[in-house]
């Protein structure tokens, strides 16, 4: 999965990662896109920037998220 900046995205699960809190329990479900996704980094287990629908912009990991149409 290539995640750019404006990918739309959705958080379709809970993270196994420990920077998970759980707090961003309430963002399963949430649509919204990338607003800066660290390529220059380019570290899969790094957090990314996503801007949710109604909830604001955090920093997720990589592994709850997924592309959407």
């Amino acid at each position: 999965m290539e995640l750019q900046k404006g990918s739309k995205i959705e958080v379709y699960r809970k993270s196994e990662d420990e920077a998970w809190e759980a707090y961003m329990d309430e963002f399963i479900g949430c649509h919204g896109f990338i607003t800066d996704p660290d390529t220059t980094i380019n570290d899969p287990d790094a957090l990314i920037e996503v801007s949710l629908e109604n909830k604001g912009t955090h920093r997720l990991p990589q592994d709850c998220l997924r592309l959407i149409d």
